[in-house]
């Protein structure tokens, strides 16, 4: 059984500083609202319902954070898996879009215990600008990043190899990335989201 399907609710956050301390290594998610974050969370995890989703574009507000039991410590956690506020929603005031900004940039650029970022896009929709603003707080912090293209099962496999190779090359910038097809739906790339997520958080030792 992969360790992300023993993933738990931890605690919920509004501003940077209710965070808990840093420790344990932290792999977050962010993306555009309705790329699909909450369902690769689920998946990821074998669970319907750890993660949830708005009917209303940008209504998660708040910084979630999961906690992977550590087997050797009943009180101690392995990692967290961390659900960043999504980004884009057209309906939401100019003021607390930026607000919401600070929050993605000051985690992304501070956290000592970010291990690393899996970054959502909808492979039907590609690289928007939202998305290379966010770039910009990602390139600088060196983390490794996992760009999941998400709803692949929408298009065929010719397509889907495209658009990866787009997204890599429109986000040159961030040095360490790796993007993958991903279907929640269809568990398109769930084994290799989940090998890198899992490497992340305890990595594994190669003789």
């Amino acid at each position: 059984m992969s360790l992300l399907h023993r993933a738990s609710f931890f605690v919920s956050a509004a501003r940077l500083d209710q965070l808990p301390p840093p420790g344990a290594p932290e792999v977050c998610f962010v993306g555009r609202s309705n790329a699909g974050k909450s369902s690769a969370i689920n998946v990821l995890c074998n669970q319907k319902r750890l993660a949830f989703s708005s009917k209303t574009p940008g209504r998660t507000r708040l910084i979630n954070l999961f906690g992977l039991p550590d087997p050797l410590d009943p009180d101690g956690q392995l990692g967290f898996l961390v659900d960043l506020p999504g980004y884009g929603y057209a309906s939401v005031a100019h003021r607390e879009k930026e607000a919401w900004a600070d929050i993605l940039g000051g985690y992304l650029r501070d956290r000592a215990s970010l291990a690393g970022i899996v970054l959502l896009l909808d492979i039907r929709r590609g690289v928007t600008d939202l998305d290379r603003r966010l770039s910009g707080f990602i390139a600088p912090t060196g983390r490794p990043v996992l760009a999941l293209l998400t709803k692949a099962d929408k298009l065929p496999y010719g397509q889907r190899i495209r658009a990866v190779q787009a997204v890599r090359k429109e986000l040159a910038d961030i040095g360490q990335l790796n993007a993958i097809p991903f279907s929640s739906t269809d568990r398109i790339g769930l084994p290799e989201a989940t090998l890198a997520v899992e490497n992340w958080i305890s990595p594994q030792v190669v003789p």
